[in-house]
């Protein structure tokens, strides 16, 4: 789909309603202009606000610093205990691996149900 827009007064453009439609854009939004083999391309780009995501110099109520430093305590044990798993050097192998965990576990469940 091509449409032809008119370069205005420094360079400003429309892009059309169906293709803002098509592309996903809302006013406001950015999009990330580039050159390549003659050509302008707009790409719709996502900007992620930090400021939204907490940190860990934010506020936590007493109960929720007591179950994130609980957790905290639990997985470092885990780890000092060697009740982990991998390392895994591709994706491909953390699957085969917890595959074979489900069908153990399966098979293990079989067992005490038949007893």
């Amino acid at each position: 789909m091509s449409t032809l827009v008119k370069v205005q007064h420094k360079g400003q453009v429309t892009i059309p309603t169906r293709l803002r439609t098509r592309a996903g854009l809302s006013e406001g939004d950015l999009v990330e202009a580039s050159f390549r083999r003659g050509k302008i391309i707009l790409t719709p780009k996502v900007v992620i606000d930090r400021s939204q995501f907490p940190t860990a110099d934010d506020e936590y109520t007493p109960a929720q610093r007591r179950a994130l430093d609980a957790r905290l305590a639990e997985s470092t044990e885990d780890i000092k205990t060697g009740r982990t798993y991998g390392p895994f050097n591709t994706a491909e192998e953390a699957v085969k691996f917890l595959r074979k965990e489900i069908r153990a576990r399966k098979a293990s469940r079989r067992k005490t149900s038949k007893s």
